[in-house]
């Protein structure tokens, strides 16, 4: 399962991303992929200096923490920090899992994200294609809006056949290990959401609420 998050930064965060991305350098993306990746990972990535790293990690995390969308979704424990990725022409990433281990060891990575920081009509080609049971699933958004899928996925992203693709990824590690439990769980809490809205006192609310809370503490490690 994977879902959009439609805004989940502003213009006006798109904007000052953008004005510290244009002035940085950005290296080949191949310092950062694994053996596999390094042979099908054709893009450019920043190179900020630590205080720009920082200045842009906690505006896309604050948003993230004010998205109930994405911590219904994700049940966020631990994050990397952001990378800062750009597609020129030709330039593409094929076929790949994510790394399983990242952050020399530090977190696993139960889910991925894409945040788009320019928008679909800017450029041709550069549609982020997830693999799925139920078909492929290409992903082309606007700047601000964000794609989450489970980092187990095989995906790529098409060739840049005009102008330039610009995002923002990150990996998390959830409280919740396994996929198909992260999907019951945001599906319940979206039912969960909506019954409250309704009636928040009735039985109904109140069984959904509980069953939430004690599968969340069945499956959740900590």
């Amino acid at each position: 399962m994977m879902i959009q998050i439609k805004s989940l930064i502003n213009e006006a965060q798109v904007q000052k991303i953008q004005e510290i991305l244009n002035a940085s350098e950005f290296v080949d993306g191949k310092a950062t992929a694994g053996k596999v990746a390094e042979r099908i990972k054709n893009n450019l990535e920043s190179s900020l200096a630590p205080e720009k790293q920082q200045l842009l990690n906690r505006v896309l995390m604050a948003s993230l923490g004010n998205n109930e969308q994405f911590k219904s979704f994700a049940l966020p424990n631990r994050m990397a920090d952001f990378i800062f990725s750009k597609y020129e022409n030709g330039m593409t990433y094929g076929d790949h899992v994510d790394d399983p281990i990242m952050g020399g060891g530090k977190f696993r990575t139960d889910v991925s994200m894409t945040v788009f920081l320019n928008n679909a009509d800017e450029y041709e080609g550069g549609e982020l294609t997830v693999r799925t049971p139920f078909g492929d699933q290409k992903v082309k958004l606007n700047a601000g809006d964000a794609v989450v899928y489970p980092s187990a996925s095989v995906h790529e992203v098409a060739p840049v056949t005009n102008g330039v693709r610009q995002v923002a990824l990150t990996w998390i590690q959830s409280f919740v290990r396994d996929a198909t439990k992260r999907e019951l769980l945001y599906e319940l809490d979206q039912a969960r959401e909506m019954l409250f809205k309704k009636d928040s006192e009735s039985d109904e609310s109140k069984y959904v609420d509980r069953s939430y809370a004690n599968l969340l503490r069945m499956w959740a490690e900590v």
